[in-house]
């Protein structure tokens, strides 16, 4: 696997999981509130949310990154990766 692929599979799996824990928490807070059953509520949320999100990030963030660079450079910007 070369180092552009195991950086697409490792950036993926953060993002998602990143993702999955804030915005399941997020919802779970709205929905519920914050009370004795939220961590349950909130993990079996996470459970559910994280592999669609992984799915997600892995379909789409090349493409999202490509518009974006698209988006910054049609305005003049100077898109160049770190």
């Amino acid at each position: 696997m070369s180092d552009t692929q195991k950086l697409r599979w490792v950036f993926s799996f953060l993002m998602s999981l990143l993702m999955s824990a804030v915005m399941s928490g997020w919802v779970t807070w709205i929905v519920a509130g914050l009370n004795a059953q939220f961590l349950q509520h909130w993990s079996r949320a996470f459970i559910m949310a994280w592999p669609a999100a992984f799915t997600i990030v892995m379909l789409c963030a090349p493409s999202v990154q490509r518009l974006s660079q698209h988006l910054v450079q049609q305005r003049g910007g100077d898109c160049q990766s770190s």
